[in-house]
């Protein structure tokens, strides 16, 4: 099984804890893995060189591609690293016959949906409504995801990954925190479940106060362990109690659909057809 962004933190935690789950794991990523683990494989290349993720891809059992831009970014460098990148996976899988492929979808791909009154959130009730750039590629991630899944009959399984971090660190991660072991559990469920087809599902953990429902990714076979209430209390008494009205509590993607992040913050400004190159005018 190849996992591609291995060097990063979830590809870390996939690393740790897919082999006892009876992965043999193929590492890739752009930059060395630094802590080789006795029965890796491991390759230097870039997501975005079809020949490489090809020669990748050879006699994979799976792919789980974790790899790309983890947040938001220029368009050039979201569209190539996290659009293409996507691509060359899902082609590679494609030319080397891999009929499985495990995608690193988020929420912020339906950022601007807003948190529901009552009640848990289904994939349905959530389709495509990005926040950023970011939010962008994965939204078109799930589309080559399910367009290599109807057209080419991969098996395809997307995971909009909630706030993936070894604890939770403010109290909106109270509601959308991954933990690693439950990471593992979400992959290892979307790598075994038998014929999903193309199929699109939260990726969270069992927390008391999610607004994620996990029905989907329980019919895959994930079994969540873990709940961000055990944190509520030190998070509450140092941040106060959420407000359920401001946009990072009311909406999908939280602060990323503040103006923090928009384009001009990422972005440099497009130069002035009026004004000439070093004449020192900005």
């Amino acid at each position: 099984m190849l996992i591609t962004g291995a060097a990063g933190r979830i590809g870390t935690w996939l690393r740790g804890g897919l082999p006892e789950r009876g992965w043999a794991v193929r590492c890739l990523d752009v930059v060395p893995v630094t802590d080789v683990r006795p029965g890796e494989e491991h390759l230097v290349a870039d997501i975005t060189d079809l020949a490489a993720m090809l020669d990748a891809a050879q006699g994979a059992a799976a792919v789980v591609h974790m790899a790309g831009i983890s947040g938001e970014s220029t368009w050039p460098a979201i569209s190539h690293a996290n659009i293409e990148g996507t691509y060359c996976v899902l082609e590679a899988a494609r030319r080397a016959g891999v009929p499985r492929v495990v995608l690193a979808s988020s929420n912020h791909a339906t950022g601007y949906t807003p948190r529901p009154g009552s009640g848990l959130l289904t994939e349905a009730d959530a389709p495509p409504r990005p926040d950023t750039y970011y939010g962008v590629a994965k939204v078109t991630m799930e589309a080559l995801g399910s367009l290599y899944a109807d057209r080419y009959g991969l098996d395809v399984v997307c995971l909009r990954i909630g706030s993936a971090f070894a604890e939770p660190t403010s109290t909106r991660h109270l509601s959308t925190w991954l933990s690693p072991a439950d990471t593992v559990s979400l992959v290892d469920a979307a790598l075994k479940a038998p014929s999903p087809g193309f199929s699109v599902v939260w990726g969270v953990s069992d927390n008391t106060r999610r607004w994620w429902d996990l029905t989907v990714a329980r019919a895959l076979g994930y079994e969540p362990a873990d709940d961000a209430e055990v944190y509520a209390e030190a998070l509450i008494e140092a941040q106060g109690e959420p407000d359920l009205a401001d946009p990072v509590h009311a909406r999908v993607g939280g602060e990323y659909t503040l103006a923090e992040f928009d384009a001009e913050n990422f972005d440099p400004p497009a130069p002035r057809a009026d004004i000439a190159p070093g004449s020192g005018v900005r």
